[in-house]
């Protein structure tokens, strides 16, 4: 008995030991709790107007419903490896509005993609991306074209550079959404984007209307692949001004849009000042004049299948000047390079405008200009042969084969790096006109996109869509 009661006793002091430690130091805090596990199955949709800043991380995908704005300065930052999909019942559209910025940098073995959610993709699943600036244009378009919200449809300023954030290491498939004809939103859409902005290392794939298009404003780009989009390659207009090297346009033979009625045609250049249906005459300021180099632009060549609705190589019409150098444009259907309208071709004719140290191949006629109304005709097709292939240093070659690409023709799984002995390797870029003196452009040792080992598309680009 005298045993046990020792024993309570001593456990009872023990306890009152403890109790006194315990009171004189303060509790700790629970662990935290570990961070949720990365679900890549999740699917998160997104609506409306985004007023805050976001991050878009690549653990999740993200479902563009209908039309996003982004305004009023918020950010949206996308992750590199990010996928943005839409599904065909509400065609997602992503515009980043005036004073908000997109940050979306993928790398080339994580490229942010957006696609279409469809298990058979189509193009028009994806509505597209449109980047909303506050540089110049000439206000050929009043508006955003595609139906957008009238709150967030005006565009343009007088801050050239302005910057609307940076895209790098992005893929757009299967976009486009046409509202009317002639109103559409387009893969890329850059309605006066000012030159802070980066856009390096794009791909739109099978889009259903214009690859890219350029309503006025000052961006430059390098590294934007164009590939079997149904209406325009690189469509400018409304002044602008910016500056391109290193760009792949590359049509798929059998796949245009619909032009009904229209008269339009499906082009790798389509380049205007201004459209006379909307009252404003060609010499309207700014006037459009993209200072281009190191393209590499495949037409279908009149392969079997080919659709009826395929024009030109390089169409520059209604008052556009512009230097496109140092590049390759080949396999144009109806006509490789054509020049329309009375002050497009008087600036060819002054040497404003320059097809300049490049190489031309057509299925079509290689020259044409058409649509003047003075007489005599300020330039007609012999003298814009001329011009081009004595002062402007460009060869015309009657044989695709002769300019040695590896399998440019191949659709599915275009070659576009020149053969060894290709004169593309053999003749030098030359950067001594107007702004390719600029230090944007890298002084190339060759012409057109590619050279024979550095293939700037491995890893991230996609073909056989």
């Amino acid at each position: 008995m005298k045993r046990l009661l020792s024993v309570i006793i001593t456990g009872l002091i023990i306890v009152a030991v403890s109790c006194s430690k315990s009171d004189n130091q303060p509790t700790p805090p629970p662990p935290p709790p570990p961070p949720p596990p990365a679900d890549s199955t999740s699917t998160i949709d997104v609506r409306g107007i985004i007023k805050t800043d976001q991050v878009w991380h690549k653990s999740r995908k993200y479902r563009l419903r209908g039309y996003i704005y982004v305004t009023d300065g918020a950010k949206i930052t996308i992750e590199a490896g990010t996928t943005i999909i839409s599904n065909k019942d509400s065609a997602g559209v992503l515009v980043i509005y005036r004073d908000a910025t997109i940050i979306a940098e993928g790398t080339a073995s994580l490229p942010i993609v957006f696609t279409s959610a469809e298990a058979t993709p189509n193009p028009g699943d994806l509505g597209g991306v449109i980047l909303v600036g506050q540089a110049r244009g000439n206000g050929n378009h009043s508006v955003l074209e595609g139906g957008v919200d009238p709150a967030y449809s005006s565009f343009g300023g007088t801050n050239d550079a302005h910057s609307s954030g940076s895209l790098k290491y992005v893929r757009i498939e299967y976009a486009g959404k046409a509202v009317n004809p002639g109103d559409e939103v387009n893969g890329l859409s850059l309605y006066a984007v000012g030159s802070g902005t980066i856009i390096d290392y794009i791909q739109v794939v099978r889009g259903l209307d214009d690859a890219f298009e350029f309503f006025g404003g000052t961006v430059n780009c390098k590294h934007l692949i164009a590939y079997n989009s149904a209406d325009d390659d690189f469509d400018m207009d409304d002044g602008f001004s910016g500056k391109i090297q290193y760009a792949i346009s590359v049509k798929d033979p059998g796949f245009t849009d619909n032009k009904g009625t229209t008269g339009d045609l499906s082009n790798n250049f389509e380049v205007d000042n201004v459209n006379p249906a909307n009252g404003f005459l060609w010499t309207r300021a700014p006037i459009t004049g993209p200072t281009l180099s190191n393209f590499t632009a495949v037409g279908p060549n009149n392969v079997s299948g080919t659709s009826s609705d395929y024009g030109y190589g390089m169409r520059w019409r209604r008052g556009t000047k512009f230097i496109l150098a140092n590049s390759i444009v080949m396999g144009s259907q109806r006509v490789g390079l054509d020049i329309d309208d009375d002050s497009t071709a008087s600036f060819y004719k002054s040497g404003t405008s320059s097809f300049y140290n490049s190489f031309l191949n057509a299925y079509g006629k290689p020259y044409q200009v058409d649509k003047q109304v003075a007489s005599p005709k300020i330039l007609d097709s012999a003298q814009l042969a001329s011009i081009t292939e004595t002062t402007n240093q460009s060869v015309y070659y009657a044989d695709a084969s002769a300019i040695q690409l590896t399998d440019p023709f191949n659709n599915a799984a275009p070659n576009l790096k020149p053969k060894a002995g290709s004169p593309a390797l053999t003749t030098a870029g030359k950067f001594d006109k107007g702004l390719l003196t600029d230090a944007f452009f890298d002084k190339t040792t060759y012409i057109g996109a590619l050279d024979a080992t550095n293939d700037w598309t491995a890893g991230w680009a996609v073909w056989g869509k």
